[in-house]
C-alpha cells in the first residue's frame, strides 16, 4: 500500500508539472492585466494540433513543430489582445465575455480542420517507460516536468530583472504612473500576451507528446489553468507551481484511494476550499515580492 501511495505522489508531482506549465500564460495574464483570458486552453490546444499536424502529415518529431506553433499561436495571441484592447469599459467583465466567445470559435475551427478523432503521438521514445527505483513514469512525462521548470525559472526571471518584466508589473500596478515613466501600456501588454502564447505553444507540443487530445480539451484545459491560478494568487510563478502540484497529487491520491469519477469534484473542492479559507492564494498578494 506504501509503495502505491508513493507512486501516486510521484505521478501527482509529475502531472502538476504539466498542469503549471499550460497554466503558466493564464496567470501570466491574469496578474498582470487582470484580465482572465477563457480562450488560453484552446491555444494551448491549437499548439498540440499543429504538433499532431507536422508529425502525421510532414512526418517529423512533434518537437520539431515548436517554431510553426509559435507563429501561429502567437499571430492568434495577438489578435485576442487587439479585440480585447477595444474593450473600454468594465474591461474585466466584458473580456471574460469576449474570450469565451474566441475559445468557442476555436474550438470550432479544430473541429473543422483536424475533425473530432482522439490523437496521440507515434513517437515510441515519449511513450517509453522510465523506471526510477520503485517509480514508474513516461519519459514524456519527465521532460514535460523539466520543461516547465526551466519556463517558471525563466518567466520569474523575466518578470523580475527584464526592464520589460519590470514595465509590465508596473503597468499592472499602475497604469497612469508608467505611462508617466515613459512606459507605453498598449506595447506592454501586447507584449504580456504574446509571452503567454509562447507558454501555450510549448505546453501544446509537450501535451500533445505525453497525452491524447481532442478538440473538446480546451475548455477543459481553461478550468485547470483558472483553479491553478487561484489557488496561487494573482501574480505569483512559484505559486503556480505548488498550486499546480498540490492539484495534481489531490487528484492523484483521489484516482489512487477512491474512484477517478471522482477526481475532477476533488479539483474543485480544493479549489473552493482555497477561495473561501484564502481568498488571495497560497502566495497571494500579501505575500507577493516583485
Amino acid at each position: 500500500m506504501s509503495e502505491l501511495i508513493l507512486q501516486s505522489l510521484f505521478s501527482g508531482l509529475l502531472t502538476g508539472g504539466s498542469y503549471a506549465l499550460i497554466a503558466l500564460g493564464l496567470a501570466l495574464v491574469f496578474g498582470t492585466m487582470k484580465i482572465i483570458n477563457l480562450a488560453h486552453g484552446e491555444l494551448v490546444l491549437l499548439a498540440a494540433y499543429i504538433a499532431y499536424m507536422s508529425e502525421s502529415w510532414l512526418k517529423i518529431n512533434p518537437v520539431l513543430a515548436i517554431p510553426l506553433a509559435l507563429l501561429v499561436v502567437c499571430s492568434t495571441s495577438a489578435i485576442v489582445y487587439f479585440l480585447v484592447s477595444k474593450i473600454k469599459r468594465d474591461r474585466e467583465l466584458n473580456s471574460l465575455l469576449l474570450t469565451y466567445g474566441i475559445g468557442i470559435v476555436l474550438t470550432n475551427a479544430i473541429l473543422l480542420i483536424w475533425k473530432s478523432d482522439i490523437h496521440s503521438t507515434a513517437n515510441t521514445w515519449f511513450q517509453q517507460p522510465l523506471v526510477l527505483g520503485s517509480l514508474y513514469s513516461m519519459n514524456s512525462e519527465l521532460v514535460f516536468f523539466a520543461v516547465s521548470l526551466v519556463l517558471m525559472l525563466g518567466g520569474w526571471w523575466w518578470l523580475a530583472r527584464s526592464w520589460y518584466g519590470r514595465a509590465v508589473r508596473a503597468v499592472a500596478s499602475n497604469r497612469d504612473a508608467a505611462r508617466l515613466m515613459g512606459v507605453n501600456p498598449q506595447w506592454t501588454e501586447l507584449i504580456s500576451f504574446m509571452v503567454s502564447g509562447v507558454l501555450a505553444t510549448f505546453a501544446g507540443v509537450a501535451l500533445y507528446s505525453s497525452s491524447v487530445i481532442q478538440p473538446a480539451l480546451g475548455n477543459s484545459l481553461t478550468v485547470k489553468a483558472f483553479i491553478i491560478t487561484v489557488l496561487a494568487g494573482a501574480g505569483s510563478i512559484p505559486g503556480v507551481l505548488v498550486g499546480a502540484v498540490l492539484l495534481g497529487v489531490v487528484e492523484s491520491l483521489t484516482v489512487t484511494l477512491y474512484s477517478s469519477a471522482l477526481q475532477e469534484l476533488t479539483g474543485m473542492l480544493l479549489f473552493l476550499l482555497v477561495l473561501f479559507v484564502m481568498p488571495n492564494g497560497l502566495f497571494g498578494l500579501n505575500r507577493r515580492r516583485g
